[in-house]
């Protein structure tokens, strides 16, 4: 498992009953997580006043209370500030998980010793993009909501990196990358953390298990000659992270050689010994 352990703004602070407790800077926010099966006494005083409480309804969905929680704040990763706010279905605007992965592949584009583009698609708030632009990439940054990527733009001001080479693009993932097979452009590393489901400008339908391979394969003919890395993540339930590996084996060591890496995601809980698990990653990297 890849335990996000670095950071100092974020930590999960206990989990039970269905439910986690986390400090998102300096606020306590509780919500629901469908890996939290288990049931233990909840001692952390944190339990009783929290900022925001994501209360799930029984019949799908559900909505915020609010405790004296801003309407937006900040939190910092290393050199990257995010802007937080609480909206639909429980989110905040990140996924601290992926930390393990920003260090992963920043790593690599620092050691790489030459000039390296990055395809981020389905780039959500710009995590991933922001890592690797911090880490000396160029970076182009899709996704399919003008609300999503205006938000990543937010934290690339935030994070001082306005000036950074990030091409931001509100586009359909799929019909980008087969544009950009047309176009003959090619990328040294892709990232990509596709839906378990969605739909398209134009009411295409995306189900994960449909789409995947065609997209990984597309993908695979937008790389370099001397690719770098290419990153699978999926929060799809029932996915197992060797799935995603065998998609990289098939479309992308087969031709390129390299190394191959399945797992999970993880993130430390203060109050335990556990580790929370968080989605899947598969990666595939030249060395």
């Amino acid at each position: 498992m890849w335990l996000a352990d670095k950071w100092n703004d974020y930590e999960v602070l206990d989990c039970s009953d269905g439910e986690k407790l986390e400090r998102w800077g300096d606020y306590l926010l509780v919500r629901p997580d469908p890996q939290i099966i288990w049931s233990t006494p909840r001692t952390h005083k944190g339990w009783s006043h929290p900022n925001g409480h994501y209360h799930r309804s029984s019949k799908g969905g559900g909505e915020w209370e609010f405790f004296s929680l801003p309407d937006q704040w900040t939190i910092h990763y290393h050199e990257l500030t995010f802007q937080l706010k609480p909206f639909s279905f429980k989110h905040t605007g990140l996924f601290p998980e992926q930390a393990a992965n920003w260090d992963w592949f920043s790593q690599l584009i620092r050691e790489a010793g030459r000039p390296v583009k990055v395809l981020n698609l389905f780039a959500y708030t710009g995590g991933a993009t922001l890592a690797a632009a911090s880490a000396g990439a160029s970076v182009t940054h899709v996704d399919a909501s003008k609300g999503m990527v205006g938000w990543a733009k937010e934290n690339a001001r935030s994070s001082g990196l306005e000036e950074a080479p990030i091409r931001w693009l509100v586009d359909d993932c799929m019909k980008f990358v087969e544009r950009e097979i047309r176009r003959g452009n090619h990328y040294d590393a892709i990232i990509m953390d596709p839906p378990s489901y969605g739909r398209g400008p134009k009411g295409e339908i995306w189900k994960i298990e449909d789409a995947i391979h065609p997209l990984v394969r597309s993908c695979a003919q937008l790389l370099s000659d001397r690719p770098l890395f290419f990153l699978i993540n999926s929060y799809t339930t029932g996915l197992a992270p060797s799935v995603l590996s065998y998609l990289l084996a098939l479309e992308v060591r087969n031709r390129f050689g390299g190394s191959l890496e399945a797992g999970e995601l993880g993130l430390p809980v203060s109050s335990t010994e556990l580790i929370l698990p968080c989605g899947a990653s598969g990666r595939w990297s030249c060395q």
